[in-house]
């Protein structure tokens, strides 16, 4: 899930420097919707973890 997160940004930081802003800010909208909704999920497992037997 970060992995992707890492991949919009660079995305982005290229397109913003190459002068595409639509693209950059949708690429920085994607890497930051990807990063939050991982955070989340990572949260999720920590307060739900594994149980022991």
């Amino acid at each position: 899930m970060f992995r992707w997160g890492i991949i919009f940004l660079i995305i982005a930081l290229i397109a913003g420097a190459l002068g595409f802003g639509g693209m950059a800010g949708t690429a920085a909208w994607a890497a930051k919707l990807v990063f939050i909704v991982g955070i989340i999920l990572f949260v999720i497992s920590l307060v739900t973890g594994r149980k022991a037997p």
